[in-house]
């Protein structure tokens, strides 16, 4: 039988071990609650350093603790990661140190002007521009220039080459871009005041109505006037121009007549019996018709005895009468030719 040692007395008291834990733990909790309070205004929260759950149940040996209203963590501005550091480049010797260098504006793409109707540059090829449907135009009237063209469609035999050929060189007749002459086309009053503006330089002496047939912006109306005020051509009753109608052969006979003053006598019988169909001129051309031919201004072709005075002349007959025109002004020389009317 085993002897048990009698109680001791003083077991029911706490040992120096469990007192020193006492008192540390109540130091521990101690601090934890300064700690607390004294980051209460910087938004500390007990609950997460505490480990509390949903239901404010600690899961540390501590216990429970009460509950308390932590203010939120303020909210913390992320600062920029630094870059990675780069070689620095010397500043320049104007900039300060403490200035930052100005930074290059983007280059901007040059503003592209509004595109607007410009001349043309002399260094372009000017192009005539395109007739208009209800008057003829420039592009239609060949344009003179002093420099001799040799046309395609005008060959040396061709019985009015050497007038043509002689009036290119004066500058007084052209031919078209595609380098023709057309001698057979047809010519209008419009067209054929402009070529009398080149050719002859008469004062004027006369008023030009305002043809109610002639626009003020047509190309024409300056020759068209010039030609009416030094006695050329003129218009038809009611102050009608008609600048799109083809001059006819005695026409061109009678202008040509009126403009270089030629001696208007009363018509010769005789020299009007130089053609055969001398029935044909109208009246008021018999006169004029007279004094042309007397002075040798009338070229026919192919027979020199038929003047054809209704029909529509053509360029090369306004190019050969107007030439021998100018040889009576003595502004030519006189070409010799078969079809020349001698009387």
């Amino acid at each position: 039988m085993t002897n048990v040692p009698p109680p001791d007395p003083d077991s029911s008291r706490l040992g120096f071990d469990e007192l020193l834990g006492i008192v540390i733990a109540f130091a521990t909790i101690g601090t934890i609650l300064a700690v607390t309070l004294g980051q209460r205004d910087k938004g500390f929260n007990l609950s997460r350093f505490l480990n509390f759950d949903a239901n404010n149940r600690t899961t540390s040996p501590i216990g429970k603790l009460p509950s308390f209203n932590a203010s939120p963590l303020p909210t913390v501005t992320p600062q920029a990661t630094p870059l990675p550091r780069q070689e620095a480049i010397p500043p320049s010797p104007s900039a300060s140190p403490t200035t930052p260098l100005p930074t290059s504006p983007l280059p901007t793409t040059p503003e592209i002007p509004a595109a607007t109707p410009q001349k043309l540059s002399s260094s372009i090829p000017v192009m005539v521009p395109a007739a208009p449907k209800a008057e003829a135009s420039p592009a239609q009237t060949p344009v003179a220039t002093a420099t001799p063209i040799k046309f395609t469609d005008v060959p040396q035999n061709l019985w009015a080459h050497p007038y043509i050929e002689a009036l290119a060189a004066r500058g007084i007749v052209s031919g078209y871009q595609d380098g023709t002459f057309k001698p057979g086309g047809s010519i209008t009053r419009a067209e054929f005041a402009a070529l009398l503006q080149k050719a002859f330089e008469q004062k004027p002496n006369l008023q030009a109505p305002n043809y109610k047939d002639v626009r003020a912006n047509s190309w024409a109306l300056p020759a068209i006037q010039e030609s009416v005020k030094t006695g050329f051509l003129r218009g038809y009753p009611g102050n009608i121009f008609r600048p799109n109608q083809p001059i006819s052969r005695v026409q061109v006979i009678v202008a040509l007549t009126n403009g270089l003053g030629l001696n208007a006598t009363p018509a010769s019988q005789d020299v009007l019996k130089t053609y055969q169909d001398a029935d044909r001129i109208p009246n008021y051309a018999k006169v004029p018709v007279s004094a042309a031919t007397k002075a040798g201004l009338v070229v026919n072709y192919p027979n020199p005895k038929t003047l054809n005075p209704n029909r529509d002349a053509s360029r090369a007959e306004v190019a050969a009468l107007v030439y021998q025109a100018l040889v009576q002004s003595g502004k030519m020389e006189a070409i010799p030719s078969q079809y020349l009317v001698k009387r």
